[in-house]
């Protein structure tokens, strides 16, 4: 799986983000511009001691992720997207796009991909969710939907023993 930020704007979800990704194995991808510098201490803060373990990889716009990624399967979260989330089905190497915090992804870039727009449901007039919280919920329904592979599927006690 892969993770797309575009235009990230607030280091701490990238951070957040960043931990997601090493604790799934999954891909991290920064479209530029950032709003922070990548050695910023909120981002290493938020991402623990997990950042030195993620597969990152910086674009300069995403014209430069397009053509470094090329035939890549993108699925774009939005608020405005035609499809919920859970009704799609992810392909295990496909990229789940999500916008800057502040604007979410371009509506010219939601236009040329209307097909692969998914939104999480929201009740009332909330404008969007967390960012980090927004990446967890659907990269890990496009994970469930794989079986969770190589996934850790049993959690262990630090003292003491499950009863089996």
């Amino acid at each position: 799986m892969n993770i797309v930020l575009l235009e990230p704007e607030m280091p701490a979800n990238t951070g957040n983000i960043g931990r997601t990704c090493v604790a799934t194995g999954t891909k991290l991808h920064l479209i530029e511009p950032l709003g922070y510098k990548l050695n910023d201490k909120l981002i290493k803060r938020a991402g623990l001691d997990y950042w030195d373990k993620l597969d990152v990889t910086v674009y300069s716009d995403y014209q430069d992720f397009l053509d470094r990624n090329p035939g890549a399967k993108i699925y774009m979260a939005t608020t405005k997207g035609l499809h919920v989330y859970s009704d799609v089905e992810y392909e295990p190497d496909c990229f789940l796009m999500f916008g800057k915090e502040s604007a979410g992804i371009p509506e010219e870039i939601l236009l040329e991909n209307q097909d692969r727009c998914v939104r999480i449901p929201m009740w009332g007039d909330i404008r969007s969710l967390n960012l980090s919280n927004s990446v967890s919920i659907v990269l890990y329904e496009a994970l469930r939907q794989h079986g969770f592979e190589r996934m850790t599927m049993k959690g262990e006690l630090h003292h003491l023993q499950w009863n089996e």
